[in-house]
C-alpha cells in the first residue's frame, strides 16, 4: 500500500513532463520570418521557415505576400533545388525614390512551387530565402501573409495580424521586426546584405546568413533546454521512487 502515493508521484511527473513539451511545441509549428528582426532602412536576406503540420499530407507550394503599403525596391530569390519560385510585382500607386531614381512597380508576391517528386514531407521542414531592402524607415514591422499548399488540397491560410496585448491568433502572419539603425551607419545597413552583395554571395550576404544560423542555434539550444527540463523531472522521480522503496526495505 505504501507504493501508491510514489505511483502518484510518477505519474504526476510524467504529466509536468508531458506539458513542458506541449508549451514548447508551438513555437516550432508556424511559417515564421528568420532572423525576426533587421535595420530599418538597409538591405536584409531571411528565410521563410515553413514547418509540416500535416501527419499525413506534404507541403507542395509557398505563396508569401509583400506589403505594398511599404513597397520593397529590391527582392530577390535564392535557387532552391526541386523548387521554382515565380515572383509577380504591382503597380505601385506612387512611385518612390531609391537612390535617387524613381521606382513605379514592385513585387507584391513569391510564390514557390514543388517540381515534381519534391514536397515537404510529414515531421520536416523548409526554408526559403530572399534578401530585401531597402526597408522602410517609418515602420516598426512588415508583415508577410503566407498561404501553404498540401498535396491533398488543404491550404493553410497564415495571414491573421498579432494584435498587442492579444493573444497569438491561431494562425498568425510571419512579421519582420525593424529596429532603428545603428549610428553612423549611412544605409542602416549592419549585417544585412545589400543587393550587389546578395547577387554575387559577398561578405553582406555571409552576415546576415550568420545571424538566421544564430537565430536557428538559439532555437536548438532552447529546445534542448526543454528537454533537460523534462529529463530533470523524470529523473527527480524516479529519484525520490528509488528512495521511498529503500527507506520502505528498512523499516521492514
Amino acid at each position: 500500500m505504501r507504493s501508491l502515493p510514489t505511483r502518484r508521484l510518477a505519474a504526476v511527473a510524467l504529466t509536468a513532463a508531458a506539458s513542458v513539451v506541449a508549451l514548447a511545441g508551438p513555437a516550432f509549428a508556424h511559417v515564421t520570418v528568420n532572423p525576426g528582426s533587421a535595420a530599418q532602412g538597409g538591405y536584409t536576406a531571411v528565410d521563410f521557415r515553413v514547418p509540416n503540420e500535416s501527419d499525413t499530407a506534404s507541403t507542395v507550394k509557398l505563396e508569401v505576400n509583400l506589403p505594398l503599403d511599404h513597397p520593397l525596391a529590391s527582392v530577390r530569390t535564392l535557387p532552391l533545388p526541386g523548387w521554382t519560385a515565380a515572383v509577380e510585382k504591382a503597380k505601385l500607386d506612387k512611385p518612390i525614390k531609391v537612390h535617387g531614381n524613381d521606382v513605379n512597380e514592385a513585387v507584391s508576391k513569391i510564390t514557390w512551387t514543388a517540381d515534381p517528386g519534391t514536397k515537404i514531407a510529414p515531421g520536416q521542414f523548409q526554408e526559403f530565402r530572399v534578401s530585401l531592402g531597402p526597408l522602410p524607415t517609418d515602420a516598426d514591422s512588415m508583415v508577410f501573409k503566407a498561404l501553404q499548399t498540401y498535396d491533398n488540397g488543404d491550404v493553410v491560410r497564415w495571414i491573421d495580424e498579432a494584435a498587442a496585448g492579444q493573444p497569438e491568433p491561431a494562425h498568425p502572419a510571419p512579421a519582420l521586426k525593424l529596429t532603428k539603425a545603428a549610428d553612423g551607419d549611412g544605409h542602416g545597413v549592419s549585417a544585412s546584405a545589400s543587393p550587389a552583395a546578395g547577387a554575387h554571395g559577398g561578405s553582406s550576404d555571409h552576415a546576415a546568413a550568420s545571424d538566421g544560423d544564430a537565430k536557428s542555434s538559439d532555437s536548438t539550444a532552447r529546445t534542448l533546454g526543454v528537454v533537460g527540463i523534462v529529463v530533470g523531472v523524470i529523473g527527480t522521480a524516479v529519484g525520490v521512487l528509488g528512495l521511498r522503496r529503500k527507506n520502505s526495505g528498512s523499516a521492514s
